[in-house]
């Protein structure tokens, strides 16, 4: 089995930055620290060598988005996105129609655990379908499924291939609908939602553990009192502020949030509770322009304009368009949090999300790894021990 070692690389890790450091890999992982390291060397030469980031929330990349629906497009995404060190991503859909979940599901169900030149499939977010419609943001209009017809999500779940579940929790039947995934181990979020305060404590008894986008699509005390003045309610931005229990994430773009409401959140929420996602959609590495949003003909036409995914007219914020290392240079440069908050931010609180066992540095971890340079590009991405993207090689290793 090939050694593969990393010299003179300061490790980045939950607990701290380490310099001058040696790490190797044996196959698919991190091996045991060794006096004679052999195999094949890498001279680091002072760079950072991080866990792989992973992205719970990203609909497309590289021209292609998930709602596509071929394996030619969940592969497109999943080599953009390991240009920017993503080595994990739960493919998420967008509103649409009862068949393209019903292929959604199929596709993720085949595909996961695969990377194949890009970042690993995780299992599919499920993502729109149980929206609140007046919620539903720059998603497209399509078929909002009844969340208290268990039959039908029962037919999608039979599929298999979905890790997350978002749901809006004032929906009639979604406490029956939560417990039924949660049951079923996937992650239960609550997002594109309305919902009171009281309605957000009794979906975290149901199994409700985490947040979509912190701040965006969702109820606060300002837009509650647009439909009932007084008394004052308070809604999900400020259960998510709340409670402890609730893990969120917010997108560090820098266009959807200041530098102040991201040094907020990560005051109030903590490292290992919040997590960074892109929310990316299709024209990450692609030109300024006008692109879908979800597929081609039933989805939304929004534009690129540089960082920023907007609606045609501009008056509003459209997904995003940048990669999970723009986000934790966001954090650093913006933000000021630290680079190790940063770091773990995108890669093992959403792991850790997640459910995933032994993503880090540690010895027996999976040999899911970034290496930037001092100003933070990706230099390498390496997912499951094999070098996926080489920046100084200019295209993807295989």
């Amino acid at each position: 089995m090939t050694r593969t070692t990393f010299r003179n690389v300061e490790l980045i890790c939950p607990n701290g930055a380490f310099p001058g450091m040696n790490i190797s890999l044996e196959g698919d992982a991190i091996a045991e620290s060794e006096g004679d390291v052999g195999g094949v060397i890498i001279d680091g030469d002072g760079c950072y060598l991080t866990p792989g980031f992973v992205d719970l929330h990203v609909h497309g990349g590289g021209g292609a988005d998930f709602m596509d629906l071929t394996a030619d497009a969940f592969r497109t995404v999943a080599e953009c996105h390991a240009r920017h060190g993503t080595t994990a991503l739960t493919p998420t859909s967008t509103v649409g129609t009862k068949e393209q979940y019903r292929k959604f599901c199929e596709l993720n169900r085949d595909l996961k655990g695969t990377a194949n030149g890009g970042a690993r499939f995780l299992g599919g977010h499920l993502y729109g379908p149980y929206f609140r419609p007046e919620a539903k943001g720059c998603h497209p209009t399509g078929d909002f499924l009844d969340s208290s017809d268990l039959d039908a999500f029962g037919e999608l779940f039979a599929i298999g291939g979905i890790r997350t579940l978002t749901i809006a929790p004032e929906l009639p039947g979604a406490e029956a609908l939560t417990r039924i995934a949660v049951a079923a181990g996937m992650l239960v979020t609550a997002g594109h939602s309305y919902a009171t305060f009281v309605q957000m404590e009794a979906a975290v008894n149901w199994g409700v553990s985490h947040i979509d986008h912190l701040f965006c699509a969702m109820s606060d005390r300002a837009r509650l009192r647009v439909t009932q003045s007084f008394p004052m309610r308070a809604g999900v931005m400020e259960a998510t502020l709340a409670h402890d229990e609730l893990t969120t994430e917010v997108i560090a773009d820098g266009v959807h949030l200041d530098p102040g409401l991201l040094r907020f959140a990560h005051r109030m929420k903590g490292t290992e509770r919040l997590a960074l996602v892109t929310d990316s959609m299709r024209a990450v590495d692609c030109p300024d322009g006008e692109y879908w949003f979800g597929a081609e003909a039933i989805g939304e036409r929004i534009q690129k304009r540089g960082h920023a995914g907007l609606t045609l007219d501009g008056k509003s914020l459209a997904s995003s368009v940048v990669g999970m290392d723009h986000c934790v240079r966001t954090m650093v440069n913006e933000a000021g949090v630290s680079l190790v908050d940063a770091v773990a931010m995108a890669s093992t609180t959403p792991a850790r999300i997640l459910g995933l066992a032994e993503h880090g540095l540690n010895p027996g971890c999976k040999a899911d790894l970034v290496l930037l340079d001092r100003s933070l590009q990706v230099r390498q991405t390496w997912v499951g021990g094999i070098k996926v993207y080489d920046r100084d090689a200019a295209k993807p290793s295989r």
